[in-house]
């Protein structure tokens, strides 16, 4: 009997755990070719467990890194100790990361120092330019240099690997494992929105280059939009990075047409696409989710590591100056050709089938080693259970009533978690 792979998936952040959550599903519903195990970093902490609870993912360890005001010297070296020490410990097959986090490239690099072989899940993706977006360029380039498998989304993704000289033969084609989620999660949903009667534009900014003046002009181009279209209605689910709020809640917070909302659950999230008419939108996964539900998306952007996007006609860079969002918003509101070209485009990014094919290549292509028992999964989970005394939670409360009281003073605002 061919012994089952010991597959380690890694994840610290919402959008990894959306991606990874198909791919962990489909191997535990395998016992017979896989034992998979998920570890967290939890690099971001509140959207992250929205995810996990919703998908229901089986979690071995958290290594809780997040702190409040963290910088990423802080997480890149809480989560390579906490990764290093659950990998020495579980002697995976494989240590599978995603995309292009902190937590992913630490992931991987912590694999590579205890000889693991590492499988790269949205491989390949670049703009080749090392600060936009800033890290994630570098640390998707550093991961392709480490990892063993490389499973790209899309043909572009393979063609920009094979140029950094990686072997043909250690790159699949595979799609993207966002679309596997998103199916999964609108055949979860109790219904899927329609698109709403009026228009609604749904806006998600939060990417740290747009920190700053560049969301003061995404905001005010929303507010020329809202006047030009008085039927127009905004959703803006709000980052919780203080940089984002401190600009979004004073500029739309008082519009009678704009609904700010705390973060929503993925599920809601996905409705909220669904049944919008316009995504504005400076996320990477939304680019990629988007054209599965046939909405055109406006990049807050100046440029992608998603081009095969554009490429197909279902999102297009807008940039984030006033005069750019605020016409191509207008021409997808008044022209019907141009937004049904944009919204009947062929997506790019795979058929929901994705995470079937990484799980098939990896148990053809891993040796597997014959176990006596499996992990045990309260000991590890063990090790990582902090004490009341020193939990991160009780540290962030008593950093949020700290910061409370230093504004109340007149002090500054603490600075977004990385």
């Amino acid at each position: 009997m061919t012994p089952r792979k010991r597959i380690l998936v890694v994840m610290g952040t919402r959008p990894e755990a959306i991606k990874l959550a198909p791919l962990i599903l489909a191997a535990n519903a395998d016992p017979e070719r896989f034992e998979v195990l998920a570890v967290r970093t939890s690099q971001h902490r509140e959207m992250l467990d929205q995810v996990v609870t919703y998908f229901d993912l089986p979690i071995l360890a958290d290594l809780n890194v997040m702190r409040r005001d963290q910088d990423l010297t802080h997480v890149t070296t809480a989560a390579l100790e906490g990764l290093q020490h659950v990998i020495a410990q579980v002697r995976p097959d494989v240590v599978v990361v995603q995309g292009d986090t902190t937590t992913s490239f630490v992931g991987a690099l912590a694999a590579f120092y205890e000889n693991v072989p590492v499988a790269h899940v949205e491989a390949g993706l670049r703009t080749y330019d090392k600060r936009a977006p800033f890290p994630e360029e570098v640390y998707r380039r550093l991961t392709s240099v480490i990892a063993d498998f490389h499973f790209a989304p899309t043909e572009a993704s393979r063609l920009n690997l094979l140029k950094e000289n990686v072997p043909a033969d250690m790159i699949w084609v595979t799609g993207n494992t966002a679309i596997d989620a998103l199916f999964l999660t609108l055949a979860k949903a109790p219904s899927a929105a329609a698109e709403a009667s009026a228009p609604t534009l749904l806006l998600t900014t939060h990417r740290r280059e747009n920190h700053g003046e560049p969301m003061q002009r995404i905001c005010e181009a929303v507010l020329i939009l809202l006047k030009g279209f008085p039927e127009l209605r905004v959703v803006c689910p709000v980052h919780l990075s203080p940089r984002v709020r401190q600009v979004v809640y004073p500029m739309l917070g008082a519009h009678p047409r704009v609904s700010l909302v705390e973060p929503l659950d993925y599920e809601d999230f996905v409705l909220a696409m669904n049944s919008a008419h316009i995504i504005l939108s400076d996320s990477g996964g939304v680019q990629e989710e988007a054209p599965a539900l046939g909405k055109p998306v406006l990049v807050l952007r100046d440029s992608t590591e998603r081009p095969e996007a554009v490429e197909a006609g279902t999102a297009r860079l807008v940039g984030t100056e006033v005069a750019a969002i605020v016409a191509a918003c207008r021409e997808l509101l008044t022209d019907t050709e141009a937004y049904r070209a944009m919204a009947q485009a062929r997506n790019p990014f795979g058929d929901g089938h994705a995470s079937e094919q990484i799980l098939d290549v990896l148990a053809r292509s891993l040796d597997g080693v014959e176990r006596r028992e499996p992990v045990d999964r309260a000991k590890v989970r063990a090790a990582f259970q902090p004490t009341e005394a020193v939990a991160p939670e009780a540290i962030l409360q008593a950093a949020i009533a700290a910061d409370a009281k230093t504004r109340m003073s007149g002090g500054s605002q603490g600075a977004a978690p990385a």
